[in-house]
């Protein structure tokens, strides 16, 4: 049986007080919907969008991350992850230099097969590593895309 992690757990504890909050404040909302004041109707809209917003964005970055780890499955299962001997902080995290140092293979390998998934997802491991979650994302979105437009063939 797969565990969940603790960020799992939040991500759905958190949609679950959203939907409570929206359950509570309905007649609040439908109150100041049909007040036929403008303030109110925009209030009561605010109350109702602004969560649901919430839900699509926390909604896609689950679905991301389930897609990112299956695509990181796959690839340990055919033993195609690298090996991590990055040293480590106390924390667990890597020493970001040595990541830093190991960087530049990785990007290399992406420029000689930029149409492989698997030369994207260790770039997006090497960006995490360094410490830039930003083009980490970026990275694993393209080997997603990537693993994707593979399996529809």
């Amino acid at each position: 049986m797969k565990r969940w992690s603790g960020a799992r757990i939040g991500v759905y504890v958190l949609l679950a007080l959203i939907v409570i909050y929206l359950i509570a404040i309905g007649g609040m909302v439908w109150g100041m919907i049909t007040s036929g004041e403008l303030i109110g109707i925009i209030m009561g809209a605010a109350l109702i969008v602004f969560p649901l917003l919430g839900i699509v964005f926390i909604w896609r970055d689950v679905r991301f991350a389930q897609q990112g780890d299956r695509v990181l499955a796959k690839m340990a299962d055919a033993g195609e992850l690298p090996e991590d001997t990055l040293p480590k902080r106390p924390s667990g995290l890597p020493v970001r230099q040595a990541a830093d140092e190991e960087f530049p293979r990785w990007k290399t390998e992406v420029e000689a097969a930029p149409e492989d998934y698997r030369t994207w997802a260790r770039l997006a491991l090497a960006y995490r590593a360094s410490g830039d979650t930003a083009r980490a994302r970026q990275a694993m979105r393209k080997a997603i895309e990537l693993e994707t437009d593979r399996l529809d063939e």
